[in-house]
C-alpha cells in the first residue's frame, strides 16, 4: 500500500472505519436477541459475543502487525485501546439523556466485577513489559500466558456469579426509558446468527485495512508507530463499541452496553498470546514507555469508573456524571504527559 499515495490511504482508511461503525449497529442487535434466546444474559453475553465481535479490528490488527513486525503498533493498538475504549462509556454517559450517570444504570453488580477483571489483566500486561525475553516460554511471554488463564478463571467467575448471586444492588433500579424497538426480535435463530456472523466478518476484514492503512499513514505523518496506535488507530477501532453501545442504551440494555467495553478490553489483552505465536518471540517486553504509560491511564480510567459503580450517584453535573468528567480529566492530562514520557 506503500505506492498509493496519501489521499488514497486517507480515503481506505475512513471507509473502514465507516464499516466497523455500520457493523457494530447490527452486533449489538443481533446480541440482544442471541442473549435471550441462549440465555446468556447482558453481562456474560455482552463479554463473550460483543467482546469478541467489537474485537475483531483489534485481532486483525494484531496478527497483521505481528506478521509484518510492526510490534509497535501491535502493543500501542491493545495497551493503549484500554483506556480509549473506556472513554466511550463516557461518551454514552454524556449522550444517554438520562438524569442519573450510566454507572447508576447498570441493573446489577457485573459490569462492576468486569471491570476489576480488566484492572488485574492490563497489570499483568504492564508486568510482561518489564520482563526480558530470557523468561519466555518458547515464544510466548509468562505475561501473555497469566493473561489468558486469568481471563478463562474470570469468565468462570462471572458465569457462577450470573448463577449464584452473592450481590445484589440494594432498592428499586433506576426508571428506565421505553426501549427502541428491535426488529431482529421477529427474525428465526438462524437469521439472527447470520446477521452477527456478517457483522463480525465486516469488522475483521475492516479491522485488516485499518492495519495496513494505519501503519502506512503513521509513516507518512512522521509518527510514531506506538502513538498513532495508541491514540488514532484506537479511537478508530473502538467505534464497534461506540455504535454498539449507543444501539444497547437506545434498547434499554445498559448492562449489555457496559459488558461490551469492558469484555472487549479482556479480550483484546488475550490477544499478545496471540502476537507472541505469530512474531515468535515475545512482545510485551518491546512495549514502549509511551505504550505501558497508556496502559497504566486504562488503569486509572477503568478505576475511576468502576468507583462510581459502587457509589451510584443519584444526578449528574449537568450532562455528565462525575465518575465520567473525573474520567475525562485523567484521559486528557495522561495523554498531555505522554510526550514527556522518555522514548
Amino acid at each position: 500500500m506503500s505506492s498509493w499515495g496519501t489521499p488514497a490511504l486517507l480515503v481506505v482508511f475512513a471507509a473502514a472505519a465507516a464499516a466497523t461503525w455500520m457493523a457494530g449497529l447490527l452486533l449489538s442487535k443481533s446480541t440482544d436477541v442471541l442473549d435471550d434466546r441462549l440465555e446468556l444474559g447482558d453481562a456474560v453475553g455482552g463479554m463473550l459475543l460483543l467482546g469478541l465481535a467489537g474485537s475483531l479490528p483489534e485481532l486483525a490488527i494484531t496478527a497483521s502487525a505481528a506478521l509484518s513486525g510492526h510490534l509497535a503498533l501491535a502493543t500501542g493498538n491493545l495497551l493503549g485501546g484500554i483506556a480509549m475504549q473506556t472513554l466511550v462509556l463516557v461518551f454514552l454517559d454524556a449522550t444517554s439523556r438520562k438524569k442519573q450517570p450510566l454507572t447508576s444504570l447498570a441493573p446489577d453488580v457485573f459490569p462492576l466485577l468486569e471491570s476489576m477483571l480488566v484492572i488485574v489483566l492490563v497489570s499483568f500486561a504492564l508486568m510482561g513489559g518489564f520482563l526480558p525475553e530470557t523468561t519466555a516460554i518458547g515464544p510466548v511471554s509468562p505475561a501473555s500466558l497469566a493473561i489468558v488463564i486469568f481471563f478463562l478463571l474470570g469468565m468462570l467467575g462471572l458465569n457462577r456469579a450470573r448463577r449464584r448471586q452473592a450481590w445484589s444492588i440494594a432498592g428499586d433500579p433506576p426508571p428506565q426509558a421505553a426501549a427502541a424497538p428491535n426488529k431482529l426480535k421477529a427474525a428465526t435463530t438462524a437469521m439472527v446468527l447470520g446477521a452477527f456472523g456478517l457483522a463480525s466478518g465486516v469488522t475483521l476484514f475492516a479491522g485488516v485495512m485499518l492495519e495496513q492503512t494505519g501503519n502506512q499513514l503513521a509513516d507518512d505523518f512522521g509518527m510514531n508507530g506506538a502513538v498513532f496506535g495508541a491514540t488514532i488507530l484506537a479511537a478508530v477501532t473502538a467505534l464497534p463499541e461506540v455504535s454498539s453501545g449507543i444501539q444497547a442504551v437506545k434498547l434499554g440494555a445498559v448492562g449489555l452496553a457496559m459488558s461490551d467495553i469492558y469484555g472487549g478490553n479482556a479480550m483484546q489483552l488475550t490477544f499478545f498470546f496471540l502476537a507472541d505465536l505469530l512474531a515468535g518471540d515475545p512482545v510485551l517486553p518491546t512495549a514502549s514507555a509511551q505504550s505501558l504509560w497508556l496502559g497504566a491511564v486504562g488503569i486509572a480510567v477503568t478505576g475511576i469508573l468502576a468507583y462510581g459503580l459502587l457509589i451510584r450517584s443519584e444526578s449528574k453535573l449537568g450532562f455528565i456524571g462525575r465518575d465520567s468528567l473525573l474520567a475525562l480529566l485523567v484521559y486528557a492530562g495522561g495523554v498531555a504527559l505522554l510526550t514527556a514520557v522518555p522514548g
